[in-house]
């Protein structure tokens, strides 16, 4: 099981793009982003659409995807990390093969600069990213229009 990464120089094909969206949607759980932003996540990594870009990171195993994690750019650093953490998503049948670590591993790794994520306080894995390194700072306040 390898890390594939795709960037803006290693893009996903259409096929591939399509792929990614489904398996992220299928696999979030509830309550879970529309496909129509969980493509633009992608395509904003890859550079097809306007932005810094980010990194897609999927791991497949006998040609199924077993994990996938998108990180986008922010362009910034010191008062707002320089990349966010949108999706890490594992098929749950491979749940109990380290995938989830494998991935966060390889990302923390991989990217430059500070990382952040948008995770519920009630969610289950909040002690999982806690032990990766992750810390609670800020409490996000949206005006959603």
């Amino acid at each position: 099981m390898n890390i594939q990464t795709f960037d803006a120089s290693s893009k996903l094909s259409i096929m591939d793009i399509k792929r990614v969206t489904n398996f992220l949607y299928e696999h979030s759980g509830t309550p879970r982003d529309s496909k129509s932003a969980i493509k633009k996540s992608l395509l904003y990594a890859i550079k097809e659409i306007s932005g810094l870009g980010g990194f897609v990171f999927v791991l497949e195993y006998q040609n199924e995807i077993s994990g996938v994690l998108v990180i986008n750019k922010t362009g910034m650093n010191e008062y707002i990390p320089e990349n966010i953490l949108v999706y890490l998503v594992i098929n749950e049948k491979y749940s109990e093969d380290g995938i989830k670590e494998r991935l966060i591993n390889y990302a923390i790794n991989y990217c430059k600069g500070d990382i952040a994520l948008y995770i519920n306080k009630e969610s289950p894995e909040l002690p999982w990213f806690e032990k990766k390194g992750f810390k609670t700072r800020n409490i996000e306040m949206r005006l959603t229009r």
